[in-house]
Formats: structure tokens, C-alpha cells, sequence
């Protein structure tokens, strides 16, 4: 009998699933045939499907906006793009054209989304959450923007230090200010409360003695985050309700405070097990502000949310050729793919974090368990284990196949190319490989463009001071 990948896959998990399927034994991406990428561009090459950015927005948007109805809650639901977790022009663009708010994390945001506005993909009425460490340059930018007259800028102070800054550029404006609770973090976290925000206890009296009859700003957001996402679990309920509460005694001092932030956390699919109810979980959000709220007679507030990774991570993938096959000892063997995952997936390396693997082919072959090597001189770029089964399974293949095997790494779309540093010196000097956007025109047939070409040697060595 022979068991073959696809039947590993099929017996494993339900398959096809969104996102995923065969067309002539070849892997698809939301309909896109991955083997025609390949060979129109080349490999490495890593993509981003445009379209999912929308989708996810649209799926969180709807599932608030069902959980108010069906509550009778009376705030409104707001959705905010974290820039951070993917700047790229065509990215941000894209999600503002489904008229979310933008979430900022330092100073060279505000420039972004100053240009934004000048080509009329950003208006003035649209929220602007500013957080992060508030350096000097920051503050000016942001008061700059209100005199420009952003009319909806909320400075959300990450401790007690930055009112008095932003107070020295505030002038004759009154500016609208958030404050951020600081969380204790889980049992084992290396710290118990986290370094953001201001401790829950100093909340009130920092509130009474310094903002309350402050001329210079008003407060209109309580912004709560726990690092480790929203998740069922009795410590994310215990810190979520400990902020509810906060608000609630907030709101009774402050007329003007009318927004409550969730920040973000909301998970992604990172295997193709996995679940999460994300329905309960709003409703459950949902329904316990408001009998906070109603038990202490406040009126229900706007929810934000900082949805970063949730709105771009499932839309970008990397593609990789397996160079050789290699097997060092009895038990392991080891798939060398063409670039390095140090450089192109950082995540997987710093922070062990785990993404989709799947062949794009040979899905009729049988199968082994594999580790898969980078093309550096690094013991450490490798990637040996699935968040699920703790281990790799790819097909087989004959060196002497006429085609080789590739693979994809998928929902690869946050954080990965700030972080590599995208354009910039990489280790071993391996480059960039090549970027395609894909979109889909005003009629829905898939279109597909290179954004930017594998990285040069004459790019790298101008960083690096050569001539």
C-alpha cells in the first residue's frame, strides 16, 4: 500500500479547507495556481494576496456588529490597521479601502499617513490611535497633524511621564488622550506586570490630579492589551475583566471618556488544525462590557480594536525550491531549500513561531519526516517542527526527478519583512528574493505583478560602503 502525502493530509485534517486545495495534484492558494508563480517568476519568490486583507476585515467588522445587535449594546465598532505589522504602500492601502482607522507605533507613522492623505486614500475624519514609546519628534508630529485638523487623533500615554511631554507641544490645542493599563502578564512570564502602560492601582489618582481639570486634553479612551492574545482562557477573562472594571470607575469621573480598546490578539490559522471560535469570543466580549457597563449604570462604550496580524498575516507566503536532499545520520534527514529562513521568515528562528508547510507538488509521492535547512553558514536556520504535529512531513522525491520539489511557507504576511529588514543587509549576504503582489482585477480574474526584484549584489554592497 502506499501512503502518499495527500493521503496524510486527507486522513489528518479536513482538506481541502479555505485557502487550500489541489488542482492536477498541485497545491492552490485561494485559486491561484502556485505552479504557474513558479514558473512565470522564479523561486525564492514570497507573494501577498491582496484580497484576503478585505476578507479578514470584513469577518471581524461583521462579527462585532452581529454581537451589538444581538446584545442591544449601544456603542458603535471600531477597526484598526496596525501599521507596523506590514507598511508596505500596497498593503495599507488596500485595508483602507474597506475604511478602517489607523493604529501608529512611532513618529515616522504620522509622515506615512501624512502622505496617505495627500493622495486621497486617508481622510481627516478617520480615527488615528497613537501608541508606542511618545519621543519628543512623535509629540510634535501628532500635534502637528491636530493643528493640520485630524479631528479624531486619540495619544494614547504609555506611562505617566508623557502627559507632561506632550503637554510642552500641546499649546492652545486640546488634545484627546487615551490611557493604557498595564497588564500582568502570565505565571510564566520572565516579569510579572508588563513595562507598556500605567499601573492598574495609579489609574485614578493619576486621572484625578493630572487630567481632570487639564485644560490641554481630554480623555476618551481606556486602552487594555494582553500580549498573549484573546484567548478562552481564565487568565486572558481575569485581566479583561480587571480592565472593564477600570473603565467603569473611569467613565464616573470622565464624561468625555466613550471608548474602551481591546488592542489586538486575535490568532491566525498557523496549521491546518487549527480552530478557534471566533464568533463566541466576540459575543462573549461583547455581552460582558455591556453587564459591566449595566450593573454600574455607565453608558456602553465604542469598541476598538488593533487588529495587525490578524488583517495581513494569512494573505503573504514564501516559496522556496529544495535544492538537495541530504541525509546526515540513520534517522534525520534534511531538505535544502534556496534562501535562508533566518532571513526570510525571522519569526520562525527568534521566536519559534510556526507557519503553514506544504508542498506546492508531488503530493502523489509518500512521505518522510524532514528537517528543512537554509542556503547560510548558520547552524541555526532551520525548520524542523509543525505547531501541531511537532514535526515535518514533506513527499519524497528522487534526486533524479525532472522536477524538483517546492515548498510554501504560508500566512507568512506580518511582521516578517520589518523585522528581516526588508531591502537591507542579510545574513551570509543572502538576498531578498523577488516580491509579487497579487490582486484581483474589477471583473475578479487574478492579477499578478512583481513589486520589487530579487535583491542585487551592487544593492547590498552601496549599504555596505563599496563602490
Amino acid at each position: 500500500m502506499k501512503n502518499t502525502y495527500f493521503d496524510l493530509i486527507d486522513q489528518t485534517y479536513y482538506f481541502p479547507q479555505e485557502g487550500f486545495d489541489l488542482r492536477d495534484d498541485q497545491l492552490t492558494f485561494h485559486g491561484i495556481s502556485l505552479k504557474h508563480l513558479i514558473d512565470k517568476y522564479g523561486t525564492p519568490f514570497r507573494f501577498i494576496y491582496l484580497p484576503k486583507i478585505g476578507d479578514q476585515i470584513k469577518k471581524a467588522r461583521n462579527l462585532f456588529n452581529r454581537a451589538i445587535k444581538r446584545s442591544s449594546f449601544r456603542g458603535e465598532y471600531q477597526f484598526c490597521y496596525c501599521t507596523k505589522c506590514n507598511h508596505f504602500s500596497h498593503v495599507v492601502s488596500e485595508a483602507l479601502k474597506h475604511n478602517v482607522n489607523l493604529e501608529t507605533s512611532s513618529s515616522f507613522d504620522i509622515d506615512l499617513i501624512l502622505n496617505l492623505y495627500k493622495e486621497g486614500k486617508f481622510t481627516k475624519d478617520r480615527y488615528i490611535v497613537n501608541n508606542g514609546y511618545k519621543t519628543d519628534d512623535y509629540l510634535q508630529k501628532i500635534v502637528k497633524m491636530h493643528e493640520l485638523g485630524f479631528e479624531n487623533i486619540i495619544v494614547v500615554l504609555d506611562s505617566m511621564t508623557e502627559l507632561e511631554r506632550l503637554m510642552k507641544f500641546a499649546g492652545d490645542n486640546k488634545i484627546k488622550i487615551g490611557l493604557r493599563m498595564a497588564i500582568n502578564e502570565e505565571p510564566q512570564s520572565s516579569y510579572y506586570t508588563s513595562r507598556l502602560g500605567i499601573r492598574h492601582n495609579e489609574m485614578l489618582d493619576f486621572y484625578e490630579n493630572h487630567i481632570k481639570d487639564n485644560p490641554q486634553v481630554e480623555l476618551k479612551m481606556l486602552h487594555f492589551f494582553v500580549d498573549s492574545g484573546i484567548k478562552d482562557s481564565l487568565y486572558y477573562w481575569g485581566e479583561f475583566k480587571r480592565a472593564i472594571k477600570l473603565y467603569t470607575e473611569l467613565k464616573k469621573r470622565a464624561e468625555g471618556l466613550t471608548h474602551f480598546n481591546l488592542g489586538g490578539g486575535f490568532p491566525i490559522r498557523n496549521n491546518l488544525g487549527f480552530e478557534y471560535d471566533y464568533e463566541y469570543m466576540i459575543r462573549e466580549i461583547v455581552q460582558n462590557i455591556s453587564d459591566a457597563c449595566d450593573a454600574e449604570e455607565v453608558p456602553h462604550p465604542n469598541i476598538f480594536t488593533e487588529f495587525g496580524k490578524y488583517t495581513v498575516g494569512e494573505s503573504g507566503a514564501i516559496i522556496f525550491k529544495v535544492l538537495e536532499q541530504k541525509k546526515q545520520n540513520d534517522t534525520e534527514s534534511w531538505y535544502i531549500i534556496n534562501n535562508s529562513l533566518m532571513n526570510t521568515i525571522p519569526d520562525a528562528w527568534s521566536i519559534h513561531e510556526k507557519f503553514i508547510l506544504l508542498p506546492i507538488n508531488k503530493w502523489d509521492h509518500e512521505y518522510q519526516r524532514v528537517n528543512i535547512g537554509g542556503i547560510s553558514c548558520d547552524h541555526s536556520d532551520y525548520y524542523n517542527s509543525d505547531e501541531l504535529n511537532q514535526e515535518v512531513l514533506l513527499p519524497t522525491y528522487d534526486d533524479n526527478d525532472e522536477e524538483p520539489l517546492y515548498i510554501g511557507f504560508f500566512h507568512t504576511g506580518a511582521y516578517q519583512d520589518a523585522i528581516s529588514g526588508y531591502g537591507g543587509i542579510k545574513h551570509c549576504l543572502i538576498p531578498s528574493p523577488k516580491h509579487v503582489i497579487i490582486d484581483r482585477d474589477e471583473k475578479g480574474n487574478i492579477v499578478d505583478f512583481v513589486y520589487r526584484n530579487e535583491q542585487s549584489a551592487e544593492e547590498m554592497f552601496k549599504l555596505l560602503g563599496y563602490k
